[in-house]
């Protein structure tokens, strides 16, 4: 059997914390998911959020998705500060 290596892709991304004010992010108010923050997938479904994960844009504008902290670091490396 071929083996494959993950082409290298350069990304943005921003670890979220309670605190930290993202344009992507949604709570609703009401509901059973009351103060649940929450990301739009580019499947538009919610994927909701917690403290460290991390943010990365989707290809298309305004949809996201989150991306838990030790998966990152497996997957990502800084290329920038």
């Amino acid at each position: 059997m071929a083996t494959f290596r993950k082409k290298p892709v350069v990304i943005e991304a921003v670890q979220w914390f309670p605190e930290t004010l993202h344009p992507g992010v949604w709570c609703d108010l009401e509901g059973p998911d009351a103060d649940r923050p929450y990301v739009i997938t580019i499947h538009n479904q919610r994927a909701y959020l917690a403290p460290g994960d991390w943010i990365i844009p989707e290809p298309k504008e305004g949809l996201y998705y989150p991306c838990k902290p030790d998966i990152f670091e497996n997957t990502y490396e800084r290329v920038s500060p």
